[in-house]
């Protein structure tokens, strides 16, 4: 299995608006994508949240070759989306895993 990790912090004034969103919106239309089988969201813990959360969402992948495909054809719009939504409130990085 393959993971793309995105890390997320997110300033305390979207929180909620955001994390609502992200539940309901973004990570389905991920998943709707196909290209994964399943995801996880996880909050940080042991940090100081004074300016923000941050978050891990994990969507695993079958092989490297689906993660390719969605990176190239569907990754664009969707990161598009949540940066037209939310502009500058928040900060993400992404990373890919492979499943041992």
């Amino acid at each position: 299995m393959i993971v793309y990790n995105v890390t997320v912090k997110v300033e305390l004034a979207i929180h909620d608006q955001w994390l609502e969103w992200m539940k309901q919106k973004h990570i389905p239309d991920v998943l709707a994508t196909g290209y994964f089988v399943d995801n996880k969201i996880m909050r940080l813990l042991e940090e100081d949240n004074s300016d923000g959360f941050t978050y891990a969402i994990q969507y695993r992948c079958l092989d490297i070759s689906n993660y390719m495909t969605y990176k190239e054809i569907c990754a664009p719009g969707l990161q598009k989306e949540v940066t037209e939504k939310f502009g500058e409130s928040f900060v993400a990085f992404r990373t890919l895993l492979k499943e041992l």
